[in-house]
């Protein structure tokens, strides 16, 4: 089995979710009392969401390239960076290691592509929703159609996002605010959401939607089980 490394704590909410993800996941392929590889390198976030909102994307760049260079000589036999947002840095940080990245987008949308969906909305912090390092990804590498919600309405998933969600807390009302723009979404004519932050599924993962939800935390760690056992 190989070793996964794993580049968390943006936030560590969401951590928590991948760790038990792909334990879950060589336990359901391998039975018994088997469980994952991995090892952890949890960075602060608050550091992390001062520079992300400062726009100082190349010190994000350099302070997560040196934690996956950390994860590397450690025995990580290939890498995950555990938040959505942060792949905005992703050729920065590949490019500062000599293991292989797993991409949480390209795992997204190889699942998105397989069940044969076209038109898919992204909800997630607005970094990911509006810069193109996703959603450009999405749509030029794998010809998805991707939409995202109107301005206030990503302004009010963003907030929540960092207010709520990367604190643990977990709303009803935000729970239907969030229901209310996937079936927004749904109108305009997607076929499905990608819960495109890792802290989303938190809230609204077991819900009732107008559309099939994918959430790539665990989409990005099933596929990462799916490397680790190859």
């Amino acid at each position: 089995m190989k070793c996964i490394g794993l580049l968390g704590g943006m936030s560590w909410e969401s951590t928590v979710s991948y760790y038990q993800a792909l334990n879950r996941g060589v336990r359901e392929r391998l039975g018994g009392l088997h469980s994952a590889r991995v090892l952890l390198n949890s960075v602060d976030f608050a550091e992390i969401e001062r520079l992300q909102h400062a726009g100082d994307w190349p010190a994000t760049a350099c302070l997560l390239s040196v934690a996956a260079r950390d994860l590397q000589a450690g025995g990580a036999d290939f890498l995950l960076i555990g938040t959505n947002t942060m792949h905005k840095v992703a050729p920065e940080i590949e490019a500062a290691i000599e293991i292989p990245l797993l991409h949480i987008a390209d795992a997204t949308a190889r699942r998105l592509v397989a069940d044969g969906v076209k038109r898919v909305g992204l909800l997630g912090t607005r970094f990911t929703m509006e810069q193109a390092f996703y959603k450009g990804r999405l749509e030029e590498q794998f010809g998805l159609e991707v939409l995202v919600p109107p301005e206030a309405e990503r302004e009010l998933v963003h907030r929540i996002i960092y207010d709520e969600l990367c604190l643990g807390e977990v709303r009803g009302a935000s729970r239907a605010e969030y229901l209310a723009i996937i079936a927004g979404l749904a109108e305009a004519g997607v076929e499905a959401v990608i819960l495109g932050c890792t802290e989303i599924a938190l809230l609204v993962g077991d819900a009732k939607a107008a559309v099939p939800l994918y959430d790539t935390t665990a989409i990005h760690a099933e596929a990462a089980v799916e490397w680790a056992l190859a």
